[in-house]
């Protein structure tokens, strides 16, 4: 659990900042409602709705994240010449972020993910997407919307879901700038170029994207600490922040003895957004100046609140308030 300084500094810190998110940026669409009755034409539950809802997935989600506790946000992405795209970047301004850094993509949808939930049980995750890697011209246009905003930064967040827009040359070229602007740049992979992220500030992939990427089972503390290392001298990075489920994370620093930060979750309902909780704050704090594992910290205690959520859902200000010891 973090100290009590440690949140207020950071809660102090997060209006200040901003920050740049490089990603996948999805739509989620939520419909709520309840099940009474098996559908008399197949065995499956029948669902009256009750609610519906729109709000910014993916790399979207971590914009929320940083967006709900204050903080300043320019996320780079693309989205399609469709109704769900203009709905996508309306989402994103009604919650704060700076959208001219949004490239309409075209010959490719923009990513939805319909969840339907009934009485708190997600029922089915329907999915409208292009997993195709973005176009050069594409590539050309996000560089040239980071390089138009970044003098203003204080970190760059790399978020990648596997859709496309995190090709080697955006990944290269955001570090790059970053570098060159003296600013931090955390990472979140996935399984595609996973090894490409060199010279970055933080690297966070979970358990099973560090297992599928080194080619083995990393199933005890022993086999992870080695992995994790290897991670740390591959990539060149400073940090490595494996996040470890039900186990917590663990913080690897060249040189430094690792940090073992246990889980504070208190119950799971979804574990969905996780991962953007957690490399959100962890960079805000960074940012703001905080000790690595204090940040750690920090951004484990804020996924454990939101796993308690059903749905994917921002941390927020007041419950940042709550997590801290006395």
């Amino acid at each position: 659990m973090p100290s009590k300084e440690t949140v207020k500094k950071a809660l102090d810190a997060f209006n200040d900042l901003n920050i740049i998110v490089i990603g996948d940026l999805m739509l989620d669409r939520y419909i709520w409602g309840k099940v009474s009755r098996i559908s008399p034409e197949a065995p499956v539950p029948v669902v009256d709705v009750n609610e519906e809802a729109e709000r910014p997935g993916g790399a979207g989600n971590v914009v929320l994240n940083l967006t709900s506790v204050g903080a300043k946000c320019v996320p780079i992405g693309i989205i399609g010449d469709d109704l769900d795209g203009a709905a996508l970047t309306d989402q994103l301004a009604i919650h704060g972020a700076t959208i001219t850094g949004v490239v309409c993509a075209e010959n490719r949808p923009t990513t939805v993910k319909t969840r339907i939930i009934a009485d708190n049980q997600h029922v089915v995750r329907i999915d409208h997407e292009s997993v195709d890697q973005i176009s050069p011209t594409v590539e050309t246009a996000l560089l040239e919307r980071i390089e138009k905003v970044i003098s203003s930064a204080d970190a760059i967040i790399l978020q990648d879901y596997n859709k496309g827009v995190m090709t080697k040359r955006v990944i290269h070229g955001a570090i790059e700038l970053a570098k060159s602007n003296n600013i931090p740049v955390t990472v979140d992979p996935k399984f595609n170029n996973f090894f490409e992220y060199r010279g970055a500030t933080v690297f966070k992939p979970n358990l099973k994207e560090a297992e599928s990427a080194l080619g083995r089972p990393l199933s005890n503390d022993q086999a992870i600490d080695r992995a994790s290392g290897e991670l740390l001298a591959r990539l060149q990075v400073d940090q490595v922040l494996l996040t470890r489920g039900s186990d917590g994370m663990t913080l690897y620093r060249m040189g430094k003895e690792m940090v073992h930060i246990p889980t504070q979750a208190q119950q799971i309902h979804d574990v969905s957004g996780a991962g953007d909780t957690v490399i959100s704050i962890l960079t805000l704090a960074i940012a703001a100046g905080i000790a690595p594992d204090e940040s750690a910290r920090l951004a484990n205690a804020s996924a454990g609140y939101v796993v308690g959520e059903v749905g994917v859902v921002p941390i927020t200000r007041e419950a940042l308030l709550t997590m801290h010891e006395d």
